[in-house]
């Protein structure tokens, strides 16, 4: 700080400041400059030094370390990422694996609980083409795809290994619900035919003209059987009520299982004939084609059979497998 003082002045705070012991330096127009202390002085010298830029540049973040608060201010990032977890759980079918993303497979209003697409011509065909069933079913060693209101089936070949299919058809359904492709598609049939198992009319919905019997097998097949059929990968279907025989036809997971019987008859029989005095028997109806893919097996298992001789016995490794008496 430096003053102009009157020269009596002067000579009296110069007298002062040589007394309090503190550094004076009296400039050539006679301005007294005064300094602090030499301890002081040398410790402000250690401050760091801030320049123009440092203190007038101000931090920014980078996009991925913006506050959650600033979304509001300036709105949504404009690129958004859908998470996607894939769960796998084995069915009763060694054969069959179900596959569970968070996502919904089956729209809202889809009429039924469940499709299946059991060859690559179904899943281009009307009524409900589905590109994602025909890409799985493009991977070496899948039969069949079934879908359910959140889960897919996958059922393979029995020579196939799961090993080598399994990566391929998780990265399909990455790719599908990541890219928010439509797993379902909804298209007008140019003739009567229904290319898909499923998404038809409900077997277990209401129906004005059904009696009371059939009323009370429908609710019991809805809210006791199909979750658990559900939770195995598959679905069920009423096909009808003829003399006291239940007519039912599984699907998914449950359509090729060695055990399916083993299903319909301890599982829905028992249930069915515990609650409704009229059911005598379940029974699994059989499509025609079927009907006609088991009829060419029983000759070609015939064949086999007379080809072997009579060292040939069924197997109890699996369904239609032959084992050979050493």
């Amino acid at each position: 700080m430096s003053l102009s003082l009157h020269p009596s002045t002067r000579a009296m705070l110069s007298r002062a400041l040589f007394n309090s012991r503190l550094p004076a330096v009296e400039s050539a127009s006679g301005t007294v400059v005064a300094f602090r202390s030499r301890r002081t002085f040398y410790n402000s010298a250690q401050l760091p030094v801030l320049t123009a830029s440092s203190t007038r540049r101000r931090p920014t973040l980078r996009p991925y370390q913006q506050p959650a608060t600033q979304n509001a201010v300036n709105g949504p990032s404009p690129v958004t990422k859908r998470t996607i977890f894939i769960q796998t759980e084995n069915t009763p079918n060694p054969d069959a694996l179900k596959f569970i993303p968070n996502h919904r497979i089956l729209p809202e209003d889809f009429p039924t609980t469940f499709i299946e697409y059991l060859s690559p011509r179904s899943t281009l065909a009307p009524p409900h083409p589905s590109p994602l069933a025909a890409k799985l079913l493009n991977v070496e060693g899948v039969s069949s795809v079934f879908y359910g209101p959140d889960f897919i089936t996958v059922t393979k070949v029995s020579d196939a290994n799961w090993v080598h299919i399994k990566p391929e058809i998780f990265s399909l359904i990455t790719e599908a619900v990541t890219s928010g492709e439509t797993i379902v598609n909804s298209v007008a049939k140019t003739s009567g035919e229904h290319a898909q198992e499923g998404g038809g009319e409900e077997s277990l919905g209401y129906n004005e003209e059904d009696d009371e019997v059939i009323g009370m097998i429908k609710e019991l097949l809805e809210t006791r059987i199909r979750p658990a059929i559900q939770e195995d990968g598959g679905d069920i279907e009423f096909r009808g009520f003829e003399n006291g025989t239940v007519l039912l036809k599984l699907r998914g997971a449950c359509r090729t299982c060695d055990s399916s019987t083993v299903t319909l008859k301890n599982g829905i029989e028992s249930m069915l004939m515990h609650y409704i005095e009229e059911v005598k028997a379940v029974e699994q109806v059989m499509d025609p084609e079927e009907e006609i893919s088991m009829h060419e097996f029983a000759k070609f298992e015939q064949k086999l059979r007379e080809q072997k001789g009579a060292q040939a016995t069924a197997s109890t490794g699996g369904k239609g497998t032959l084992d050979t008496v050493a």
